[in-house]
């Protein structure tokens, strides 16, 4: 991607559907006014690369949503694979730990993909960590998992806009900070807990926004790309 020039360059838009005429109606509809388009796990387990490179014809940057999360071996493998479909993003999951990270930063070295560590999912709270073993709130997993994306040779991580003015003391303005979980005041929270306006996230310092069904589910899914974009415009 090159520089941000417009405030709607910031913005990717979830394709989250198995259908690719569908996704690729939507991606070319939607070019200029969102910034790029993120497949994540649902399209890409339904159409494979091929869907993938269906939806990339359109032009627009890609965010390959695939959490990777296994041995480091088997990340960077996933990661060198997922090249082919030249992403401008892709992520794993930093939980996996700094030799896993590693590897994946190893493996996209000397490209131009962005390699993101996920934090804590967006649909988790407290309550969710402490279920599974993290006794800690939110914010210091993130924290935790944040510095240990950044030492561990990552671009950037993936994490809730409530982390994001923390995170950002703690790993400098250079590192990348991608936010789900976005939703305009018009718009249902749906599944999510720890969420935001788009205009709120950026003032906190997000450099990418993620937004799926505020944009995909509404009846004009142009409309409402370019009512974020003009609320984006009016910071």
């Amino acid at each position: 991607m090159t520089d941000i020039t417009h405030p709607w360059q910031r913005i990717f838009v979830a394709l989250d559907t198995t259908d690719v005429s569908k996704a690729v109606d939507l991606a070319n509809g939607l070019k200029g006014s969102v910034g790029g388009v993120k497949v994540g796990k649902e399209f890409f387990t339904a159409n494979g690369p091929e869907g993938v490179h269906r939806i990339t014809e359109c032009g627009m940057p890609l965010f390959l949503d695939l959490k990777f999360h296994d041995i480091p071996n088997t990340v960077a493998s996933a990661i060198r694979a997922s090249l082919a479909l030249k992403p401008f993003m892709v992520n794993v999951h930093a939980s996996g730990g700094s030799r896993m990270m590693i590897a994946a930063a190893d493996a996209a070295k000397d490209t131009d993909t962005t390699v993101l560590g996920v934090t804590v999912l967006t649909s988790m709270s407290g309550e969710d960590l402490a279920e599974v073993g993290v006794d800690v709130e939110p914010l210091e997993q993130v924290l935790r998992l944040g510095k240990l994306a950044k030492s561990s040779g990552l671009d950037g991580v993936v994490c809730s806009a409530k982390e994001v003015v923390a995170l950002r003391g703690a790993v400098g303005k250079n590192f990348k900070l991608v936010v789900p979980g976005i939703r305009p005041t018009w718009a249902s929270a749906d599944d999510q807990r720890r969420v935001v306006t788009p205009k709120d996230a950026i003032d906190l310092g997000a450099d990418y926004l993620v937004i799926g069904r505020p944009i995909t589910g509404h009846a004009d899914p142009i409309k409402a790309a370019r009512l974020i974009a003009q609320e984006l415009t009016d910071i």
